[in-house]
């Protein structure tokens, strides 16, 4: 991927950014982890994040779908970065949950940090060729990680690779993804089984959940968990709701 990707965000963007409650003072780069990628510094020192998608008045008058956008908190509720899809409308409307999408991460200045990009795929069982999976870009486009989606039928589960292509975590979901009143829990497994980590699909309300397809989601992981993982498992939050909450 060329270093283009990571340019000036859209104007959207700003309508995002300028809200109360960000987190005023911008990460510089931690002494402990001087190697960690541009703008990913400031995940050295949390151990949580929470996303939450924003509600798009037009898809819940006409259920015409646009393009998803995402403010990413810390655990004291402070918004540190922010999310925006670029996707075409006939994709996005044709295509559904199984759409190809890029996803821009930006920081409150507001600078592309990390970059996503998910391409066209399917994920029903009968095709096990041709399953989902979304690659995370780091500045200047640096492949920093990958999730891809592993055959089975039933209970949901993925690979994650770190930069060298390695398999280094599984995420291993429940049989069934649909909850009328909790929380849906995906759990970060090593390969040997232990638990790391959890992306869990939080429970927003009857109205909101009925009605719009705008989710929240938490993501714990280890403190000490290299900052390219914890970037890697945000990636895996947004192919999670594009694959089985974007109904």
């Amino acid at each position: 991927m060329s270093s283009s990707r990571f340019g000036r965000p859209y104007g959207s963007v700003d309508a995002i950014v300028n809200q109360p409650g960000i987190l005023e003072s911008r990460p510089g780069r931690n002494p402990q982890n001087p190697n960690a990628p541009y703008g990913l510094d400031y995940l050295t020192i949390v151990d949580q994040l929470l996303v939450k998608q924003k509600v798009e008045l037009t898809e819940v008058l006409t259920g015409f779908e646009t393009s998803n956008k995402y403010t990413i908190l810390n655990a004291s509720g402070q918004k540190v970065f922010y999310a925006v899809e670029d996707s075409d409308c006939c994709t996005r409307n044709c295509c559904a949950t199984s759409r190809p999408f890029h996803l821009r991460i930006l920081d409150n200045s507001p600078r592309e940090i990390i970059h996503m990009h998910r391409p066209l795929a399917c994920s029903a069982c009968c095709f096990p060729c041709c399953l989902q999976s979304i690659e995370v870009f780091a500045p200047p486009g640096n492949v920093i990680g990958t999730i891809e989606q592993e055959w089975s039928v039933g209970w949901p589960s993925f690979r994650i690779l770190n930069h060298l292509g390695e398999k280094v975590y599984r995420i291993e979901g429940p049989l069934c993804t649909r909850s009328l009143w909790g929380n849906v829990d995906f759990h970060v497994v090593s390969l040997t089984g232990a638990k790391v980590g959890r992306i869990s699909k939080q429970w927003s309300g009857l109205v909101r959940e009925f009605f719009t397809d705008a989710d929240f989601f938490g993501i714990s992981f280890p403190r000490e968990l290299d900052v390219r993982m914890k970037a890697v498992l945000l990636g895996a939050t947004f192919l999670i709701d594009a694959m089985f909450f974007e109904h």
